[in-house]
């Protein structure tokens, strides 16, 4: 599980989830709704929204304009979550199970972390 987790707000701009993005070497950000979790931004369904030419030669002022959606409008709503006392083959499974790149863990609704798709290759990794 990684800890060290960043939050954005469900009715932040995609500008700032960009900014985020282009400055990390992660791919999910937890949404909040009110200091709660409400979803998950993953890197893919941020570049999903945006127009493919935003940063090219071909760019107008309606690509730029993608950028304005705001993070509800992308995210993925109500995620699958996980408790940290959980055993991490029930989070294999739910990852495998439901094709999905990331599980918030939660201790009395509280974010207290991430497992990611790597965090498990790291843990069943033996060296």
């Amino acid at each position: 599980m990684t800890t060290r987790v960043v939050t954005i707000d469900m009715d932040d701009r995609l500008t700032l989830a960009k900014e985020i993005f282009d400055n990390v070497s992660f791919h999910h950000l937890l949404v909040l709704d009110n200091d709660k979790l409400s979803g998950i931004l993953s890197h893919r369904d941020f570049l999903r929204a945006l127009s493919p030419n935003i940063g090219t030669a071909a760019e107008l002022i309606r690509d730029t304009e993608t950028l304005q959606k705001r993070v509800h409008q992308v995210m993925t709503h109500n995620p699958f979550t996980i408790a940290s006392h959980c055993d991490i083959n029930i989070a294999t499974k739910l990852i495998l199970d439901h094709d999905i790149g990331c599980l918030p863990v939660l201790d009395n609704n509280s974010i207290v972390g991430i497992i990611t798709w790597k965090d498990l290759l790291r843990a069943y990794y033996v060296k």
